[in-house]
């Protein structure tokens, strides 16, 4: 499709990101893994790819969904595992990224720490943990970590959600 884009998000576990981004109307595929930038293609960190259409769903809202959802003023010990970053598959958007950090740090208190890294290499998560909170809304996990994150979307980002969370 000729509207659709790749962009990576990582910041907290990719069972809960992957919830986020699948969440969202204008969001055609989310692939749970683990990225590393182009700089450092060896270390990976828990993250997704996404795929959006961009008639349908802004890379602003994707970007301030992603910093809303995850602790993206804290760095905190589980950093290296979590690290909080926008993966940029082409160079041209990366001006249009740091442009919206930019605008969007007004709204936070903390300095935000999210990098902005050029996409390096991708590794998919096991199958088994793909898709992992719509298909079992009521494990613990999810009901403690993804569910608050899902009403928060309902209340903040109605205007972005799809049908099957509304």
């Amino acid at each position: 499709m000729k509207n659709v884009h790749k962009v990576g998000f990582g910041g907290g576990c990719h069972w809960c990101t992957e919830a986020v981004f699948m969440a969202l109307n204008g969001v055609e595929k989310v692939e749970q893994g683990f990225i590393s930038p182009k700089e450092n293609p060896i270390d990976f960190s828990e993250a997704v790819i996404v795929h959006y259409n961009a008639s349908k769903i802004d890379l602003k809202d994707l970007v301030a969904i992603h910093l809303d959802t995850h602790r993206s003023t804290e760095n905190h010990s589980m950093r290296n595992k979590y690290r909080s970053a926008i993966y940029c598959f082409n160079r041209e958007f990366i001006p249009v990224l740091m442009q919206i950090m930019t605008d969007k740090q007004e709204e936070y208190k903390g300095e935000l720490i999210t990098a902005i890294l050029p996409f390096g290499d991708f590794r998919s998560s096991e199958e088994r943990f793909h898709n992992y909170y719509f298909s079992d809304t009521e494990k613990p996990f999810c009901k403690t970590h993804i569910s608050p994150k899902i009403k928060m979307l309902k209340e903040k980002y109605a205007k972005n959600l799809s049908a099957k969370v509304k």
